[in-house]
């Protein structure tokens, strides 16, 4: 008995886990994929991408 409460225990440890993980990873993924869509959008319109703002374009960024 006490075997198997270890590993209820443990899985809920687990879960926990990979919830915190998720939670802190999902906003960097999120930010990241936005950055690179402007970048890719000024880029497309003949522009570049220079400390956080497209140069040179029509692309409001």
């Amino acid at each position: 008995m006490k075997e198997a409460a270890g590993e209820a225990n443990m899985t809920v440890v687990t879960i926990i886990l990979i919830g915190i993980i998720v939670a802190v990873v999902t906003p960097i993924v999120t930010t990241m994929m936005n950055n690179t869509s402007k970048r890719s959008a000024c880029q497309n319109d003949g522009g570049y991408w220079e400390n956080g703002q497209c140069k040179n374009s029509n692309t409001i960024s």
